[in-house]
């Protein structure tokens, strides 16, 4: 456990910055809340009778003051376009670890992208991704995927009860469709395409009791950056239930509400991933309750294993590649209820 270990939380008043703060306190860490806005950190830290530390991104020296005694910083703060590099640098100068929740599919690859053999050579770690979105996705292809050296095609269904989503996801995904105009990103054949077509409605069969559903085909996800950054497949989609497209595109859509002591929505998930090999096809699924709360014991037990040494590689690592994927999954427990099969078909 965290043993009063200093945190840094870039971004802690938000959503889901808020349930990071919550896991690594409830985990033994001390976090220490960071951000822009004055007033939101200072009620937050009241909370929680932390201490606030003050810190924009257009301001290096607030940043590295915010870090400074910590042993490791999670970004919390979108848009992460803007976010990510100021913060991977003030970790890089603190000598710290750095992990983010980022969904935005073009700061998770400017990331791989920038700072791969920046980090390698400095023996960082950096963990982009480390979300319900690119990391438990990524996770679950990786202990699908098992033994095999290398597959055809790995697919990753998330089906959501609802999706009201936050005001963070509103900007990042605003910035994210600025960033790409009137093009939507695939991966195909070992290489992304810019599609102008409309993205297709499809039937996925969930595992039961849920069964088939109407998703959206290639609803590109973190999780399409994260799985091909490590595992050899040159085909990776993801999909998402129609009702929660819907729900997420709709400009009236509420935020969401807190159902329960621990301030998580009603919402429920299940993410199915499935990894084919030829004609053999292996499956990983795991459900629970709201998307942007298990986003910290996510981010929280990637913190903790990152720290007591518990890593497959030093660098810029998606989580299936830095971790035991079947042993850190099955340590989010009870967060999610897990089923591996990967020997099926």
């Amino acid at each position: 456990m965290g043993s009063g270990q200093l945190v840094a939380v870039f971004g802690a008043y938000g959503h889901t910055g808020k349930f990071v703060v919550a896991e690594l306190a409830a985990r033994g860490f001390v976090p220490v809340p960071s951000g822009r806005n004055p007033q939101a950190l200072g009620k937050l830290a009241d909370e929680h009778g932390l201490e606030p530390r003050v810190a924009s991104v257009d301001d290096p020296a607030s940043l590295d003051r915010a870090l400074a005694g910590t042993v490791a910083v999670i970004n919390c703060a979108g848009p992460f376009a803007a976010t990510t590099g100021p913060v991977i640098e003030a970790a890089l100068r603190a000598k710290i670890p750095y992990l983010d929740v980022a969904a935005e599919l073009e700061a998770n690859l400017d990331t791989f992208a920038h700072y791969r053999e920046r980090a390698q050579d400095a023996g960082a770690v950096i963990v982009p991704a480390m979300a319900f979105f690119g990391g438990l996705g990524d996770l679950l292809a990786t202990a699908a995927m098992g033994d095999w050296a290398a597959a055809d095609e790995a697919h990753i269904a998330y089906a959501l009860s609802s999706w009201h989503p936050t005001a963070g996801t509103r900007l990042s995904g605003a910035v994210s469709r600025e960033r790409r105009g009137d093009v939507r990103l695939r991966y195909r054949g070992g290489q992304w395409e810019r599609r102008t077509d409309a993205a297709p409605t499809l039937r996925w069969t969930f595992p039961k009791p849920m069964g088939p559903r109407e998703v959206i085909g290639e609803f590109t996800m973190a999780d399409v950056v994260t799985v091909p950054q490590h595992l050899s497949i040159p085909d990776v989609t993801t999909y998402m239930t129609a009702e929660a497209v819907r729900d997420v595109a709709a400009p009236h859509t509420p935020v969401p509400t807190a159902t329960d002591p621990n301030g998580r929505s009603d919402q429920t998930f299940l993410v199915d991933a499935v990894v084919r090999s030829g004609q053999a096809e292996r499956r990983a699924t795991a459900s629970g309750q709201d998307i942007y709360a298990v986003t910290a014991p996510l981010a929280v037990e990637a913190l903790e294993r990152v720290l007591t040494g518990r890593t497959k590689t030093v660098g810029v690592a998606s989580a299936g590649e830095i971790f035991d994927a079947p042993d850190f999954l099955h340590a989010l427990a009870p967060h999610i209820t897990l089923d591996l099969h990967p020997q099926n078909a």
